[in-house]
């Protein structure tokens, strides 16, 4: 199988993060691998690329006219790319050596249409000591009892998701009206494309945990402001797709397992061996469930896209 590995960036200001991204996708132990590089309509950020990136082979550099956000961008490099696997990675993230070979090996086992694999996070400013990891989603971070090895989910990170490129340019691409852009932090782009791929093909995408990429958690996305926010932005997304006439299930679940069996766990630790990260950490579930769903609540625009 000939793979393409799409990576879109913007700003200089993180070149060099995007720089350690894609030598980690030339690095890997899988060949043949097509990199498509995406700039997200910025000259300056796209002349530096083009000097640096512009020689190599199985390259292909790209400059969007303006600026079109990262979901429009990622569609726009699978158009670009030839391989019969497209795979996705952010420029904040760094794969693990073997993760595209994962990901081929799963596609043979297992005749998916899409894989996503798990996201682990670099604490670039060390782990927040209230952040329970059953919220690790919130900064980008697979969290604990995700899905199980080969199980069929909605949809991984989009930093770490990968389809066959055929069935990926039939659902026409992630949706243009979510996902980061420049004025905006929302999301919801994955699990929008990921409900299309169960409309159109029943089918869900294979979750792969050995298939590994790191999410780069710089220390802004640290601070509990910024935490929570991300909590409210993802209830938001959510609700977009609820009126949208989309299943949340995924989400109901979770809060099932975390009202059920997490949050018993949790308070069961902190009567046990009572700590000042016990006790943040299970004060933080009902806080951060508190503020996904004060997003959800609120009414959210239709995206009216497909």
């Amino acid at each position: 199988m000939d793979v393409s590995v799409v990576v879109c960036t913007y700003s200089l200001d993180r070149y060099a993060d995007f720089r350690e991204c894609v030598e980690s996708i030339r690095s890997q132990t899988y060949d043949p691998i097509e990199v498509v590089l995406v700039v997200d309509g910025n000259e300056r950020t796209f002349d530096r690329l083009r000097d640096e990136f512009g020689g190599l082979e199985e390259t292909i550099l790209h400059c969007n006219e303006t600026n079109l956000g990262v979901s429009a961008s990622r569609t726009e490099g699978a158009r670009l790319a030839s391989g019969d696997i497209v795979a996705f990675i952010d420029d904040d993230a760094v794969a693990d050596p073997e993760w595209v070979e994962t990901l081929v090996e799963t596609y043979e086992a297992t005749d998916a249409l899409a894989v996503g694999g798990r996201m682990t996070g670099r604490w670039l400013a060390g782990r927040p000591w209230y952040l329970p990891e059953e919220f690790d989603w919130i900064v980008g971070v697979t969290h604990r009892g995700f899905a199980e090895a080969g199980e069929e989910v909605r949809n991984t990170f989009e930093s770490n998701i990968s389809f066959t490129r055929d069935v990926f340019l039939e659902l026409g691409g992630f949706n243009p009206e979510l996902g980061p852009d420049a004025e905006s932090y929302g999301h919801g782009e994955g699990a929008e494309i990921g409900l299309r791929l169960q409309r159109r093909f029943d089918r869900g995408i294979v979750y792969e945990p050995d298939a590994v990429v790191e999410h780069k958690v710089f220390e802004h996305r640290t601070a509990l402001r910024w935490i929570l926010a991300r909590a409210f932005e993802q209830g938001r997304s959510k609700r977009m797709l609820a009126a949208e006439g989309e299943s949340t299930a995924t989400e109901v679940g979770f809060l099932r397992e975390l009202f059920f069996q997490h949050v018993p766990r949790r308070v069961s630790e902190l009567f046990r061996s009572p700590s000042l990260s016990t006790f943040g950490e299970t004060l933080m579930l009902f806080v951060l469930t508190a503020a996904v769903g004060l997003g959800y609540g609120l009414p959210a625009p239709s995206f009216g896209w497909r």
